[in-house]
């Protein structure tokens, strides 16, 4: 059942990605492998200019096993592991980096420092994070929120959540997302609270006049296939073509993404937005085209 497809990063990121060259980034704790690999390749692709921040030896070795010149870069020695992120969340306080990525350090250590007040990193919306998901080349993106950081959303940072996401598919040309409000049902039950919540957050997409098509609840089938609508009887703007499934918990959202990877060969292109600065926290086992993809995400995701 595991697919053996080769990963790819898909043309669209890389082309809005394209509009911005050379953006300053922190590489947090980097010196192994498959970071240095991504950002070699987020550097070929024009996207980036990284600031390498970990062990000095252990960066120019792993450049030198990639035969890549960085000579031009800059490289903040940190030895110690968890220092590093410390570092990286100080420059984009003072911007001089306008993107951080995640290298071998445990996401939570991270995401710690980024949110800590001294940094004034966070913006005007809580932080969320977006999978955007494509299987080939050319594919249309699925986008799945949020997967990675809030844990269990009330209605409250569900909107949060929901904003983030319209501003980011906007930032691909989806000028008006279809926003799919997952749960196990598409019916209203007392028993499945992620029903009334999607019930609640269509109401409040409505009166607060959002620019996207907001819906829910539904079922997983519901929300990707016209044909499961159909029989069904759901006649709405989302169901059955939805751009943007909003999902009920981090449990949901990252076992979908994990499914799509390994069921389907997907490129899961994930960064956080809603502060000052995207940070991409790929998992340390993601494919260089996965961290590739990821990076370009941050890149469009900025203003």
């Amino acid at each position: 059942m595991l697919s053996n497809k080769e990963i790819v990063c898909p043309n669209n990121l890389l082309y809005f990605a394209h509009k911005k060259k050379g953006v300053k980034v922190a590489v947090v704790n980097a010196g192994k492998p498959l970071p240095m690999l991504s950002v070699q390749d987020a550097v070929n692709e024009n996207l980036i200019e990284p600031i390498f921040i970990g062990d000095r030896n252990e960066i120019n070795k792993c450049a030198q096993d990639l035969k890549w010149d960085i000579s031009n870069f800059e490289i903040i020695h940190e030895p110690v592991e968890n220092n590093t992120a410390a570092i990286a969340a100080k420059l984009a306080s003072e911007g001089k980096v306008k993107i951080i990525v995640k290298g071998h350090i445990h996401t939570d250590i991270l995401m710690k420092e980024v949110l800590k007040r001294e940094y004034d990193l966070l913006g005007k919306t809580r932080l969320s994070h977006i999978w955007h998901m494509t299987v080939g080349k050319n594919d249309k993106p699925l986008i799945i929120t949020d997967g990675a950081l809030n844990v269990l959303p009330n209605v409250k940072t569900k909107m949060h959540i929901l904003k983030n996401v319209i501003n980011f598919s906007k930032r691909i040309e989806i000028e008006r997302p279809k926003i799919a409000l997952l749960s196990a049902t598409e019916e209203v039950l007392e028993s499945v609270p992620s029903s009334k919540d999607a019930a609640e957050i269509t109401k409040l997409a409505k009166e607060e006049n959002l620019d996207a098509n907001v819906f829910g609840p539904l079922a997983f089938d519901n929300c990707v296939s016209k044909k499961s609508a159909a029989i069904k009887g759901i006649k709405n703007e989302v169901a059955g073509i939805a751009d943007v499934l909003l999902v009920p918990s981090v449990e949901t959202g990252n076992s979908l993404v994990k499914m799509m990877i390994y069921f389907c060969g997907a490129c899961a292109a994930g960064v956080v937005v809603g502060g000052k600065v995207p940070v991409v926290i790929t998992s340390r086992s993601d494919e260089a085209q996965a961290r590739l993809a990821s990076i370009a995400a941050a890149v469009v995701a900025l203003d």
